[in-house]
């Protein structure tokens, strides 16, 4: 958790500033990365497919989270601060049993959800845990549970990933065994980002800008977090 005199406080903030401006201008661009559905010959796979397939269920599942830029900044945010290896595993298992439950009721007892809304409180959750890093909790006087919150938010994280599979018309001939091997995938692809994240984050830590640049990359996460939420919303919106 960052604590920040005033001072500091603002000059950090005028620098993590200009990087969310960067991220705004960048938006109009950015509608095809914001939407990161299954698309193309991917999607005609998962369209057509009849019956059990394992080994390419799985596949997608790891590629869609590895792509799952909303994801994977939720989770940076949550390994931030995280220095011993059990104490991320124990946040990241939460995080995965949240989003296997909802993910699979989703899909298997058609759970029918508006995918701009989930994918505005998955933005919110990017925000949130940026905000508790940058101990703004702290500063009101909030001790939120951080434990129950990453659960929480990995319902609605799983749900995110349900509304994906259920943009198609899947086949009940081998649905479960297919949507637990995306389930299993959507694990495997965690892992991965997830340790390449760690890897880079244990470097810089090493190094002096990382107590000092801390802010800076928490305030571009917050503000990234509030980019999405408004950007899901604006589309729930006009699009209803």
């Amino acid at each position: 958790m960052i604590l920040l005199d005033p001072g500091a406080l603002s000059h950090k903030f005028s620098r993590a500033a200009s990087c969310v401006a960067g991220l705004l201008l960048l938006l109009p661009a950015s509608g095809a990365l914001l939407a990161h559905t299954i698309e193309g010959s991917d999607a005609s796979f998962v369209q057509n497919i009849d019956g059990a397939a394992i080994g390419p269920f799985i596949y997608l599942g790891a590629k869609h989270m590895v792509t799952g830029y909303d994801h994977l900044l939720f989770l940076l945010g949550v390994i931030f601060f995280l220095y011993r290896p059990g104490h991320i595993v124990q946040y990241v298992t939460l995080f995965a049993v949240g989003h296997s439950i909802t993910l699979l009721l989703g899909v298997l007892a058609d759970l029918q959800v508006n995918a701009h809304f989930i994918d505005a409180v998955i933005g919110l959750s990017v925000a949130y845990k940026a905000f508790e890093n940058m101990g703004g909790f702290a500063r009101l006087g909030f001790e939120p549970d951080t434990r129950l919150a990453v659960f929480i938010f990995g319902l609605f994280h799983g749900l995110g990933l349900a509304t994906r599979l259920q943009e198609f018309e899947l086949s009940d001939n081998g649905l479960a065994a297919n949507i637990l091997s995306f389930n299993v995938g959507v694990e495997i692809g965690q892992i991965l980002a997830l340790s390449l994240v760690y890897i880079g984050l244990s470097i810089w830590r090493t190094r002096s800008s990382y107590l000092r640049h801390a802010f800076v990359m928490n305030t571009v996460l917050l503000g990234s977090g509030f980019l999405l939420t408004g950007y899901q919303m604006s589309a729930f919106i006009l699009l209803r």
